[in-house]
């Protein structure tokens, strides 16, 4: 009579992940495949581990906080009915969905709940014969606010006089900058330039202080973490004062800003990154691959919003580590790094990504295109007809035959004439420029490229902004988030199970 699928289930939506998880959650998050995440015969939580999953998928749908998310368990009948709760029974405490996070991100296989939904997608057939993928990325927000370099040199400071043994006496009498127990910022005229220099310089002094006289002894893993960003804080964000090496504690803000800035103590793996010159953000990057004709997300990452080894053409790679067979790959330009290329030839996957336009050494000027470049005998032949052999280091060195070259206003502006840097990957580069003029190819990118947008606006609506902190807990969430959409989208195309196998009906 209490059972709240029994008394309102007639009222959920057929294609709605309520209903489907209320018939079908034991089918998609059978017990054992949570098995491994308690080994100890010392017990586990009380809640079904069905009925946990079932909850994460819904969080990450709806995007709720963790109280939110024990509110709609407890008096949203929908939740109940998916989780096949009473309707008289009061949900967990918060608390548990943070252990369950806790367990799945230490365990093996962190991001299960996706791969159980990507299994299902393979069941069906859905993505059969769809050889297609399209890649692209977008920024989330961070969930902390972004700090200056006086408030971040404080913030690092007191986290090392906190996390390390023998650091509270150290503060003590060698630092005297500012007063550390104090909570909010240093007391200053902070329209005074001469003040705001004197503060950064002290801090600065302050932080060099603190990390020479730390007494010698072994770290744990979150003083070792305080004290390696206090080092890095005290270096990014300022320089020597013109004149003084740095020994003598004359420090300023630095004129340039560093490439892989920290910005925050709080989260210190968000940074800024710009989508455009007029657009900037702070937070990380959701990569996703997704299959254009059902817009079914195949893979995602969450990674850092700069830097080499985190840039689009990089992640890329491992999104279509999971492929069992030849895709044709469609990208924008970001992706279009030699090396991603070469990725592709090796993996035996067609190349649809758009590549990055060439621009003239002098505007209106030749090309790279306009010298012809033989790969084989690493030799390079200009618009004027010169030949020149590469170097060792891929240069074609044309100098003195630039002298009374006619050609020579639309070629280079170089006194000692024209330099061509040939990559390591400019065949295939030119290869790929060579395609995009094709209309077949410009038609396929146009047609099949644009899905993934749509499903990126799937999956920022209403969750442009992030919930946790650091790389590792935001990519699980994104795993989780990505597999509620996945979900949706197989309900729409009529996803059931037949009572032994997944099917679309």
């Amino acid at each position: 009579m209490l059972d709240a699928e029994s008394v309102a289930g007639h009222l959920l939506k057929s294609d709605s992940v309520f209903a489907f998880l209320a018939t079908h959650r034991s089918e998609l998050f059978p017990e054992e495949m949570f098995a491994d995440l308690f080994p100890s015969r010392r017990g586990r939580p009380s809640v079904p581990a069905e009925v946990m999953a079932s909850v994460i998928t819904l969080q990450a749908l709806h995007g709720l906080s963790d109280n939110e998310t024990v509110d709609a368990v407890t008096f949203d009948l929908r939740w109940k009915a998916a989780c096949g709760l009473p309707i008289t029974e009061a949900a967990f405490h918060s608390t548990t969905l943070t252990y369950w996070r806790r367990r799945l991100a230490g365990s093996q296989r962190p991001n299960r709940i996706f791969e159980a939904v990507r299994a299902v997608v393979a069941a069906t057939g859905v993505l059969a014969g769809r050889t297609r993928r399209a890649l692209d990325s977008t920024v989330l927000d961070d969930a902390v606010a972004t700090q200056d370099t006086v408030t971040q040199l404080i913030a690092a400071i007191r986290r090392v006089r906190r996390e390390v043994g023998g650091a509270v006496e150290v503060v003590e009498v060698h630092c005297t900058a500012h007063d550390y127990d104090d909570a909010g910022k240093p007391a200053i005229a902070w329209d005074d330039k001469t003040a705001r220099e004197l503060l950064v310089d002290g801090l600065v002094g302050d932080a060099h202080r603190l990390l020479g006289h730390l007494p010698e002894q072994n770290l744990g893993p979150r003083a070792a973490e305080a004290v390696a960003l206090l080092a890095l804080l005290s270096g990014q964000d300022v320089e020597p004062v013109e004149g003084s090496d740095g020994t003598d504690g004359q420090w300023r803000i630095a004129r340039q800003v560093a490439s892989d800035r920290v910005i925050s103590t709080v989260d210190p793996e968000s940074r800024h990154v710009h989508k455009s010159v007029h657009r900037r953000q702070d937070g990380f990057k959701a990569h996703i691959a997704v299959e254009p004709e059902t817009g079914i997300i195949t893979d995602c990452a969450l990674r850092r919003a700069n830097g080499t080894a985190d840039s689009e053409a990089t992640v890329a790679a491992d999104l279509l580590e999971a492929e069992s067979g030849p895709v044709a790959v469609l990208a924008d330009s970001a992706y279009g790094s030699g090396q991603f290329r070469a990725h592709l030839v090796e993996r035996g996957y067609r190349d649809v990504v758009k590549p990055a336009p060439v621009r003239p050494a002098v505007p209106g000027g030749f090309t790279v295109d306009d010298f012809t470049v033989d790969h084989a005998r690493a030799q390079v032949t200009c618009p004027a007809g010169v030949t020149r052999s590469l170097t060792a280091a891929g240069n074609a060195v044309f100098g003195i035959a630039c002298a009374d070259c006619v050609l020579r206003a639309r070629c280079t502006a170089a006194i000692d004439g024209k330099t061509l840097k040939v990559r390591p990957h400019d065949a295939l580069q030119r290869q790929a420029r060579r395609r995009a003029r094709d209309p077949l190819w410009i038609n396929e990118y146009r047609q099949h490229r644009p899905m993934v947008e749509r499903s990126i606006a799937w999956l920022t609506r209403g969750n442009r902004k992030v919930r946790y902190r650091g790389v590792a807990k935001n990519d699980h969430w994104l795993h989780h988030r990505s597999a509620a959409l996945n979900l949706c989208r197989l309900l729409t195309m009529g996803l059931t199970h037949t009572g032994t196998a997944w099917a679309l009906a």
